[in-house]
């Protein structure tokens, strides 16, 4: 695995940075935590374990997990928070630079939709969300990953 002191998914890895909900799920090639930005309690980021920049550059193994590993990431949080529908994004800029390669997966409600301005839904929501600013409670997280532990082990 590669760590690069100052990458946000590294840091969280190492745990030079708080995590809050503790890892969900770790395949020793990617690893499945709680989001610590402002996309709401229950959205998922899936990530390489290594340092990487490009889904180009996912060995076979790693090309071979991730399909089965999205979609059981959304299976958990459907079966938890019922949404309308569970976005998968490919995010993978930090401060307008490559930066280690995630998915974000979402959960999106019709509430969480009716909430935001604009578009209320795809990017114009994520970026409303992170317009808003609004802190996720650590307590909520905590539990929302204690109950999606238990999920991944029978999803």
């Amino acid at each position: 695995m590669t760590d690069v002191p100052g990458c946000i998914a590294c840091d969280l890895t190492a745990g030079r940075e708080p995590l809050p909900g503790g890892v969900i799920a770790d395949s020793g090639l990617w690893r499945v935590e709680h989001t610590v930005g402002s996309l709401g309690v229950g959205t998922l980021i899936v990530k390489p374990a290594r340092h990487l920049l490009h889904v180009a550059d996912l060995t076979p193994e790693e090309s071979a997990e991730l399909g089965p590993l999205l979609q059981r990431a959304t299976a958990v949080v459907t079966d938890l928070l019922q949404p309308e529908q569970v976005y998968v994004c490919l995010w993978s800029h930090a401060g307008g630079v490559p930066g280690h390669i995630h998915f974000v997966v979402q959960p999106v409600s019709r509430e969480l939709m009716d909430r935001h301005s604009g578009p209320p839904y795809g990017p114009m929501l994520q970026v409303a969300m992170f317009e808003a600013r609004e802190p996720l409670d650590e307590s909520d997280v905590e539990a929302f990953c204690d109950r999606a532990r238990a999920g991944w082990a029978t999803a």
